[in-house]
């Protein structure tokens, strides 16, 4: 018995051409779950400006940055103008936005300067 065989060209190609449908399927699934985070991230931005007064909501990090969004990647959103008061509240219904996808609001009113400043120079205004 020998310790490897060799693959028949055919083989090689059923194997190639599986890995690429498979590669193919993947990034359907991925496209279609980085548009589920948008939509999630809009539908959190509404509603974090008409429940808890929110003036402004970003979109940062992974999400607007081509090619960074991956299987495992979340949703993070910044906001302004929520109430002190209402800020555990208001990140509780953002993660509730979507049961697939984490969506984590950040309080402008509450963060690091570092981060104020990639917020405020890279979000997308949602």
């Amino acid at each position: 018995m020998s310790a490897m065989q060799a693959l028949t060209p055919e083989q090689i190609a059923a194997y190639q051409a599986a890995a690429r449908q498979r590669w193919e399927q993947e990034q359907r699934d991925l496209a279609a779950r980085e548009q589920r985070a948008w939509a999630a991230a809009r539908r959190a931005a509404q509603m974090l400006k008409e429940r808890f007064g929110a003036t402004r909501v970003v979109a940062f990090g992974s999400l607007i940055h081509p090619g960074m969004f991956n299987p495992w990647s979340d949703v993070d959103i910044a906001a302004w103008g929520i109430r002190s008061e209402d800020t555990l509240r208001a990140m509780e219904a953002a993660s509730e936005v979507d049961d697939a996808i984490a969506v984590n609001l950040v309080d402008m009113n509450a963060c690091r300067a570092s981060l104020r400043e990639v917020v405020e120079r890279e979000g997308v205004d949602l």
